[in-house]
């Protein structure tokens, strides 16, 4: 099984640092368990395949947050952390 290296931008590393800490670890910890070893497998609750021009391929649900990411290669670039109440404003903010 193949294993990527997990990456976090400094964005990603700020978002984590605003969090709860409780949060925070269970972001971490999905990431981990979800990025690490197959980070393309789209299921129907926590990962979806981003279309059109994004930044992120990707985005993992974790609770009322959302993680987005991008691979390369064999590495997983996580870009953000987010509620999902602020995704709308990311959205249209990597429009522009």
């Amino acid at each position: 099984m193949q294993r990527f290296r997990v990456i976090l931008k400094p964005d990603a590393v700020r978002d984590l640092n605003r969090l709860r800490k409780y949060i925070a670890t269970l972001v971490v910890d999905h990431i981990e368990r979800h990025l690490r070893f197959d980070p393309a497998r789209v299921s129907r609750s926590r990962i979806k395949r981003l279309r059109g021009p994004q930044p992120a391929d990707y985005r993992l649900r974790v609770g009322a947050y959302r993680v987005f990411y991008r691979i390369a290669g064999e590495e997983v670039h996580v870009l953000r952390v987010m509620h999902k109440e602020e995704t709308r404003d990311f959205y249209e903010e990597e429009r522009l």
